[in-house]
């Protein structure tokens, strides 16, 4: 099923996953305060619209991909746009350089960023997903081990439905950990999966559920 989908952001994540599901046969627009910052891309990428925020809110699907420390403010820009929408969190509370492999965060360990994204837009079904893993593999992954696995969490089943065969589409297996509050375990993947490579280990690796 063709879906619109509005990307929030202009920034690697968010080129990344607008050109993968525009591939896809969805409309894709991203919405962003600096489309100038994008002109080169667009070239390379004529299938994705360019839009403001309040544009790209007002498709079926929403993926919020900024930084952390500008997620709210972008939630905001969005507002009432995105009640009853399905949203997409991908974004994590990143606070400074990493220490030792260690990236800190600006929220506490019963806290999450999409908590707080949550309670500004009580009417919006986000859901966490994409946060677990790097740019460069986020779109049909190809690893030896098989399909890797997306942890997502959310509060409404329908809308992690929805997140759960777009992740399909690109080649994930979804594993849904509970409601939003589970945030707060999924938002730290990011500063595992990171230790890895700023460690040396190399980027190309993602989180996989195995079963016995």
């Amino acid at each position: 099923m063709s879906l619109s989908i509005g990307v929030i952001g202009s920034g690697t994540v968010g080129q990344v996953l607008a050109a993968g599901y525009a591939q896809k046969g969805h409309a894709v627009t991203i919405g962003t305060r600096s489309p100038e910052k994008l002109a080169s891309w667009k070239e390379k990428n004529p299938g994705v619209g360019i839009s403001d925020v309040a544009t790209a809110a007002a498709a079926d699907v929403v993926i919020v991909a900024v930084a952390g420390s500008g997620a709210t403010s972008a939630v905001e820009s969005a507002g009432a746009a995105l009640n009853g929408k399905v949203v997409i969190d991908a974004c994590n509370p990143i606070a400074g350089a990493p220490v030792n492999g260690f990236i800190p965060y600006f929220t506490g360990p019963n806290d999450s960023l999409m908590e707080r994204l949550q309670a500004l837009v009580p009417g919006a079904r986000f859901v966490k997903a994409f946060n677990s893993v790097g740019n460069a593999v986020m779109i049909d992954p190809a690893f030896t081990a098989g399909r890797p696995t997306m942890f997502i969490c959310g509060n409404d089943a329908a809308a992690k439905s929805t997140v759960t065969a777009l992740l399909d589409e690109v080649g994930w297996d979804a594993e849904d950990v509970g409601g939003v509050e589970m945030a707060r375990a999924v938002e730290p993947l990011c500063q595992l999966w990171c230790a890895t490579g700023l460690l040396g280990r190399g980027w190309g690796h993602a989180f996989k559920v195995v079963r016995g």
